[in-house]
């Protein structure tokens, strides 16, 4: 089953951080998570707790029955938003060191050499890096605030929650499966289109990095977790296929 496939490559993206010649690659992304999970729990015990209070508080009388799965649904959606959230941010900070190792776990994995490890190719991949990461944004931020807005829409923000769940899935893997992608010279728009193909693939995966990032302390580890996966993805799914369409020859009309 592709669902099952998908998250199953999140697994072996765990199994990889443990070799012991990509352990120093992990740290300092491990750490930039970290910091930025710690400051998303922080403000999400802080505020959400108390507004969601207030929000359970405006229900008509008719749904009090219900108080307790709202709450629960509620507490979904704000921790995937909180998390979701600080997991882009982090991803974006991060994003030069998440490409430098995916390029390890690929040479790990193939054998192959993508010659940009060196410290002066790792500053050089920080303009692109950011680059990607703001083409990111403008992908995601249309959405997101297109669910805010179902969110305060009674009635139709019960769903959202689980809208939220099949959204956040679907930027997981479109965030992390872009790192390999990027390394080897894959356009956005060619890598949201190789995902689109292998949809419920890559939303196995994608969910899978989403139970992660709600799953305390196991969550600092999410990141550099995913992006070891979504490597071993592309390795095994996309990398043929892609030399395989690099290689046809060109037909002149």
């Amino acid at each position: 089953m592709k669902l099952a496939k998908g998250f199953g490559y999140l697994l072996q993206g765990a199994k990889l951080l443990a070799h012991p010649d990509l352990r120093i690659f992990v740290l300092l992304p491990l750490l930039v998570n970290i910091i930025m999970f710690a400051i998303g729990l922080g403000l999400l015990i802080f505020f959400v707790g108390g507004w969601m209070d207030d929000v359970v508080g405006w229900l008509p009388q008719w749904m009090s029955g219900i108080t307790n799965l709202l709450w629960f649904l509620f507490a979904i959606f704000f921790g995937m938003a909180v998390f979701f959230s600080f997991n882009i941010l982090a991803n974006f900070i991060a994003a030069p060191l998440n490409g430098l190792l995916s390029e390890k776990v690929q040479q790990h994995l193939t054998g192959e050499d993508l010659g940009q490890t060196n410290f002066g190719a790792l500053l050089a991949s920080i303009p692109r890096s950011v680059g990607r990461e703001l083409i990111k944004l403008t992908y995601y931020l249309p959405r997101v605030l297109l669910l805010l807005i179902f969110s305060f829409i009674p009635i139709a923000n019960i769903i959202v929650p689980w809208l939220w769940l099949f959204f956040a899935a679907w930027m997981m893997a479109i965030q992390y499966v872009d790192y390999p992608m990027d390394n080897n010279g894959t356009s956005f728009r060619k890598m949201k289109k190789a995902v689109s193909n292998e949809r419920f693939l890559h939303l196995g995966f994608g969910a899978g990095v989403s139970i992660l990032l709600m799953v305390p302390a196991v969550n600092f580890f999410a990141m550099p977790i995913a992006v070891a996966g979504a490597t071993a993805l592309y390795v095994n799914e996309h990398k043929a296929l892609q030399q395989a369409q690099n290689d046809l020859p060109i037909i002149h009309q």
